[in-house]
């Protein structure tokens, strides 16, 4: 055999004066384009052109300590890298931007590896459990717990089936992705690597993934089938010492190996020999054939890395030739079709729908062009009949026959990225780490997990508002809560085949011993829990909605119309999400909510949820006045109400206010959002340390306005929408005999502010030559005082015309008030004709705090200051006769200095051209009176009177 020699140059340098031997990395992208290499000595990725040989690579430097593991999503678009720093970093590639920290482990990381659509990635190390990562949204779907040793070696299987993972002692295990489970076991089939941490036990799966790779405890590398965990062959040969790595050939028909022995094998499966070697000067620990071409990469533990040409013999097959369909068509991150050939998926999703983070899509499997089972309806006549009479399992058999009805007539999965259920307050599961189950304006939910157990503390914000709870020992495995004054209510879900979903509700205050209670579900699992006043409500994944008394009487059991999303309760309103139907073609959610009032057995509202395109559901649940609200990963706030039938209204964009950060909503109010700010990437506070709760103003997403005074009408559109909740209640309380005075008293104020808002706005309006627009702002007037203050600003600027549409628009106002014609239409402060029950709440319940009220002169500038409202007891008006009649050609700053002056806005009255007043007035009132005089007198000053 002729010996070949690869050149190898110098790349990463090993850390500290010994030079000690460390595990590195080497990759290509799937076009052959770069070439990536990193090592635990260095805390650098380079990224090389394998056409300019000599050039400098490209330096990514992200991390704080050497790279021990990297991987990259099939289509090649996003690098993952691992480090001895303990964290998971992503970046794009080829250009090396970095996106986000997925996650962290307490202890270094050593092994990475992207599933087959790229939107899972497995990361292990020295921690214990297998991290199960969406990079979609970055949560963490699952954590396999089964090693007790680092893990060294993870694949995820072509057909999307399966998981295959090795540790240091040489233990395997085969994880089932569809429920997390260990199907088969392999203890010390590899060699135990003990604390040599330049080399680690790896394994593979062949590219059609029929055969499971592992290195064997003889310098051998031993084949297992993929359904049995049965051996099938063996590749032994001139290795003297245990294989530390190992690689398939693009097309499955030859494999690389390299040995402690610094030797490098090529193997012809078939044959089961080799058919070249290479001898090298240090251990090669890593190795990458070449996709598009006989030639494979290789990388020693001193850094060094070269490229092998032609390692195949010309005169055998190309190890490119003939690549199985599922590895020949390259992924675009998302699903793979085959338009020839497609097999229905066995695996479907990571879990049952309700359990995972969104977005996570499982391709279907491909045509076995090797070993196909005996439930395929094709058959390859070339197959050997070794491969044919090799048993399957009953379970594949099964979720076989299932995904085939996932297909359409097209051979497309009918499957989609179905948003999975999620407790609003609830942060995602971290291994070693507390977490949030509950987070909201009353208090926290928190819990850690130890020694197979959970303890579960309960705080409140402020400790005047709830009683102190002890902390409670969880031996079930919570992973959602709701918190009130009440009590706080606990679910999990199914562990295993027996374990059962249980719901457990502990009032904080009872009179009754042993109030506490649980509920357990057989066949069915809770997928969201909410709490209101006596009420506990449960949805479990078979489409039912659970409602208890907080006694533990199941009340109602009510059916939903499809999967849920989340839910959340207030007082006697529970809300529910739902899903319509399956995301469209734009991956948009088709979401559902539902508003049931549980003390009346009434189902008051219901409809679509919105969405921003391309977005899912985040959080869920009321403001603090009890509106209905949600916030997207897009980071828009809504808040339902009732106008126009009802109706959803953004009134707030996160990602219009700062694109360095994300807000985790924690509640809002009328006026503010109150949040958590995580800094991108992060999408979830940690509890510790203590996250900061923060306050940010309400703010449509409004256009550029040609105003410019976006402030002023966002504060328009708040006070609209405010207004318009609070005379909903009016109507409803007084619907139902209750007391409405502190309601009427709030919607009174809040018509003044709107009033003060809308005159400012007149202000600018005014000095930007919106003449239009100002007059339909003074119709949009509550009051009929601000309406004669508008008539003052018009007269003061100089415009004639505009105050003369004030004063037909007051006119008009005042001869409807005075026929008495409650039937006119009168526009309501939302700009809409109110009913004549709206005016009758309108205009008899705050006729009496308008008493008190005086007329409001607001400044000249376009910074207008919010008009004086004077109470009673303040100085009476002078007699006419002396009166300081102020004449037209009195400066505006004169009548800026005045303008608080209430008596001076009264008197002024008289010098208004466009306010014609009879003699008769009477002046001896308080100001407190004046509105009290004007309804008694026989004639309005207001009205143009015919005295000329």
């Amino acid at each position: 055999m002729k010996v070949r020699t690869v050149k190898l140059r110098e790349v990463h340098k090993a850390s500290g004066s010994g030079c000690h031997p460390s595990f590195c990395s080497i990759l290509w992208d799937h076009q052959a384009h770069h070439l990536v290499t990193a090592s635990s000595a260095d805390p650098t990725i380079s990224v090389h052109d394998p056409l300019l040989s000599s050039g400098a690579p490209k330096i990514i430097r992200h991390h704080r300590d050497g790279v021990t593991a990297l991987a990259l999503s099939p289509n090649s678009t996003c690098l993952a890298s691992g480090s001895v720093d303990h964290s998971v970093k992503l970046y794009k590639f080829p250009s090396g931007q970095f996106e986000t920290n997925i996650t962290r482990f307490t202890l270094p990381i050593r092994v990475l590896a992207f599933n087959k659509s790229g939107s899972m990635l497995a990361a292990a190390g020295d921690d214990e459990g297998i991290k199960l990562i969406n990079t979609i949204d970055g949560s963490i779907a699952r954590v396999l717990k089964g090693h007790r040793e680092t893990v060294t070696g993870l694949a995820f299987d072509p057909n999307s089936e399966y998981l295959a993972s090795i540790d240091s002692r040489g233990t395997v295990i085969y994880w089932e992705l569809q429920s997390g489970t260990m199907l088969h076991t392999l203890e010390y089939k590899a060699p135990d690597t003990g604390s040599n941490l330049s080399t680690m036990n790896v394994l593979s799966w062949s590219p059609d993934g029929e055969i499971l790779a592992v290195p064997g405890m003889e310098n051998n590398v031993v084949m297992y089938d993929r359904d049995t965990a049965e051996k099938l062959f063996q590749l032994k040969g001139e290795h003297t010492k245990p294989v530390c790595f190992l690689s398939w050939s693009p097309n499955g028909k030859y494999m690389a190996t390299s040995s402690l022995d610094r030797q490098v094998l090529i193997w012809d499966i078939d044959k089961k020999q080799d058919i070249d070697r290479q001898k090298f000067d240090d251990v090669i620990c890593c190795m990458a054939w070449k996709p598009i071409s006989n030639a494979m990469a290789v990388i020693d533990v001193t850094g060094k890395y070269g490229v092998w040409d032609s390692v195949v013999p010309s005169s055998m097959k190309s190890p490119t030739e003939n690549i199985p369909n599922s590895q020949s068509k390259k992924s675009s991150g998302l699903l793979l079709f085959d338009e020839e050939e497609l097999e229905p998926s066995v695996s479907g999703n990571l879990s049952d729908p309700g359990e995972d983070s969104p977005g996570e899509y499982e391709p279907p499997s491909r045509k076995r062009s090797r070993k196909p089972s005996v439930f395929e309806e094709d058959n390859d006549e070339n197959i050997d009949n070794e491969w044919s009479s090799l048993p399957k399992n009953e379970s594949r058999r099964k979720s076989h026959c299932i995904n085939k009805e996932n297909l359409d007539s097209g051979g497309r999965s009918l499957r989609s990225s179905m948003q999975e259920s999620f407790q609003p307050g609830a942060t995602p599961i971290q291994t070693g780490k507390r977490r949030f189950l509950c987070y909201n304006l009353l208090g926290s939910i928190t819990t850690i997990e130890q020694d197979g157990y959970s303890h579960i503390e309960i705080d409140f914000h402020d400790t005047g508002r709830g009683p102190r709870v002890p902390s409670m020992t969880d031996y079930f495995g919570f992973t959602m809560a709701s918190l009130n004054e009440s009590g706080s209510v606990f679910a999990n879900p199914c562990k295993g085949e027996n374990g059962m979903s249980t719901l457990m509700y502990r009032p904080f205050r009872s009179w009754a011993n042993n109030s506490e209670w649980s509920m357990r579900f057989e066949g069915e699992e809770v997928k969201a829990v909410a709490l209101g006043t006596a009420w506990v409500a449960a949805v479990p994944s078979l489409n039912f909605l659970r409602i208890f008394t907080d006694g533990g009487l199941q009340r109602h059991i009510l059916c939903l119309n499809g999967p849920v999303v989340t839910a959340s309760g207030f007082k006697d309103e529970l809300a529910v999400v739902t899903h319509v139907s399956d995301s469209v073609s734009s991956r948009d959610q088709m979401l559902e909510f539902k508003v049931f009032n549980i003390s009346s057995g009434t189902q008051p509202f219901k409809g679509r949820l919105p969405l921003t395109p391309g977005s899912y559901l985040s959080w869920f649940g009321f403001t603090e006045e009890g509106q209905l609200s949600s916030y997207d990963s897009k980071g828009v706030l809504r808040i339902f109400t009732g106008q126009y039938g009802g109706t959803w209204l953004p009134v707030f964009s996160g990602s219009r206010d700062n694109s360095d950060e994300n807000y985790w909503v924690v509640g809002l109010n009328a006026q503010k959002l109150f949040c958590i700010v995580c800094r991108k990437p992060e999408l979830f506070p940690q509890v510790m340390p203590k996250p900061v709760l923060s306050l940010l103003d309400l703010s449509v997403p409004l256009a550029s306005s040609d105003l410019g005074k976006e402030t002023l009408e966002n504060e328009f559109l708040l006070n609209n929408l405010r207004l318009s909740q609070i005379q909903g209640k009016i109507k409803e309380m007084a619907g139902a005999g209750l007391d409405t005075t502190s309601l009427v008293d709030e919607a009174f104020d809040t018509e003044v502010a709107q009033d003060r808002c809308v005159l400012k706005l007149i202000g600018c309006c005014c000095t930007g030559d919106k003449l239009a627009r100002a007059t339909e702002l003074a119709k949009l007037l509550s009051l009929e005082s601000h309406v004669e203050g508008a008539i003052k600003l018009a007269t003061r600027l100089r415009l004639p015309k505009l105050a003369e549409e004030f004063n037909n628009i007051l006119e008009e106002r005042l001869i409807n008030k005075s026929k008495g014609s409650l039937s006119a239409p009168v526009p309501n402060p939302n700009g809409n004709v109110n009913s004549s029950a709206d005016n009758a709440v309108s205009k008899t319940t705050f006729t009496e705090r308008r008493k008190t009220t005086e007329p409001p002169t607001p400044s000249v500038s376009p910074k207008l200051s919010a008009p004086l409202f004077l109470r009673k007891g303040t100085k009476p008006i002078k007699e006419n006769g002396s009166q300081n009649r102020s004449g037209e050609g009195e400066s505006i700053k004169e009548i800026e200095k005045k303008a608080g002056d209430t008596s001076y806005v009264e008197l002024n009255k008289v010098s208004n051209p466009f306010l014609k007043s009879s003699s008769n007035e009477e002046n001896a009132k308080k100001v407190g009176e004046v509105n009290q005089v004007k309804a008694q007198r026989p004639s309005n000053p207001f009205l143009k009177s015919s005295i000329k």
